[in-house]
């Protein structure tokens, strides 16, 4: 994808993504055809392939934009706060309350794409390894000014940390079930930070 293409963004390319992301709120992506994403952005099949490979990759821009906004959003309500726990505690709320009420996010990130090797040679995902870094750094934070046990891999609390909220969101990719995000972040937090905390 050219960089170009995306600083312009052109009105069919817009089109193309807003299309995508409206027939997601629907269905599930396999479902979907380009011929169906292109009458909903009342554009002809043949655009989509002037901006993108193939669906896929189409889909992969709709995740980067989310991971994008996703990504500013936590970068500011980090701002002031102190301490790697309490960080940690805002970004579990965070990526509870994105998945909570941005459903089609939640299912694109956790069912749609993993089991796909181009996905992890995307720009989505080299926004999701820079996201999973910052969580890297909080921890090695908490970690070298005594917060967080030194005995536990960072990479392992991280994961630790996905997996749960992850799994809790499942409950709403799946049944459609709502999300208390104070609640879910709390008992996220009491059960891991009470293994992690020095």
């Amino acid at each position: 994808m050219q960089q170009t293409q995306k600083r312009h963004s052109p009105p069919g390319r817009i089109k193309i993504i807003r299309a995508l992301r409206a027939l997601l709120e629907e269905k599930n992506f396999s479902a979907i055809t380009t011929s169906e994403i292109a009458g909903t952005a009342g554009v002809t099949e043949a655009l989509i392939y002037k901006y993108f490979r193939d669906k896929r990759d189409l889909l992969y821009e709709v995740l980067r934009q989310h991971f994008s906004r996703l990504w500013d959003q936590v970068q500011l309500d980090l701002k002031g706060i102190e301490g790697a726990l309490n960080k940690l505690r805002k970004i579990i709320w965070a990526n509870l309350y994105i998945y909570a009420n941005h459903k089609v996010f939640a299912r694109i990130i956790i069912l749609e794409v993993r089991n796909s090797p181009d996905y992890f040679q995307s720009e989505a995902h080299l926004l999701e390894r820079k996201y999973n870094r910052m969580i890297m750094d909080i921890i090695q934070e908490g970690i070298e000014n005594g917060e967080i046990r030194g005995d536990i891999t960072p990479g392992f609390i991280r994961s630790a940390i996905h997996g749960s909220i992850e799994n809790v969101s499942l409950q709403r990719i799946i049944y459609n079930r709502e999300l208390s995000s104070e609640e879910i972040t709390e008992n996220i937090c009491k059960i891991i930070f009470k293994g992690i905390a020095n």
